[in-house]
């Protein structure tokens, strides 16, 4: 049996705001196999060192983000983008408010969608 396809269009604004930290909140968008997020960082807003099993590609569209992924830290700009692997630890200090950052997460980020 084939599995049906689910296509939609969704409209960024009108999806839930959740606040996973101080002065980050974000917008998710779910799949079947992957996890979109939209982050909006406030100025010295801290993401604490994590780890997770989802690989994590990410860029920023605004501002700069000082992340640390392992034990190398560099400072992200526009134009710029990342991979974090599986259960790599990693943490970040938005340096501009505001900055907005774009990641995608796979497999999905049920934690992310549940909030």
């Amino acid at each position: 049996m084939r599995k049906e396809v689910r296509m939609s269009f969704i409209n960024i604004e009108s999806l839930a705001v959740k606040t996973p930290v101080e002065g980050v909140e974000i917008r998710v968008v779910p799949g079947d196999k992957m996890t979109l997020v939209f982050f909006y960082l406030a100025a010295g807003a801290v993401i604490p060192e994590h780890s997770h099993p989802h690989e994590q590609i990410g860029t920023v569209l605004n501002g700069s983000l000082e992340l640390s992924i392992g034990t190398e830290k560099r400072i992200v700009h526009p134009g710029q983008a990342y991979v974090i692997p599986s259960d790599v630890p990693h943490s970040g200090k938005n340096l501009e408010a505001p900055s907005e950052i774009i990641e995608v997460f796979s497999p999905p980020r049920e934690d992310l969608v549940n909030m």
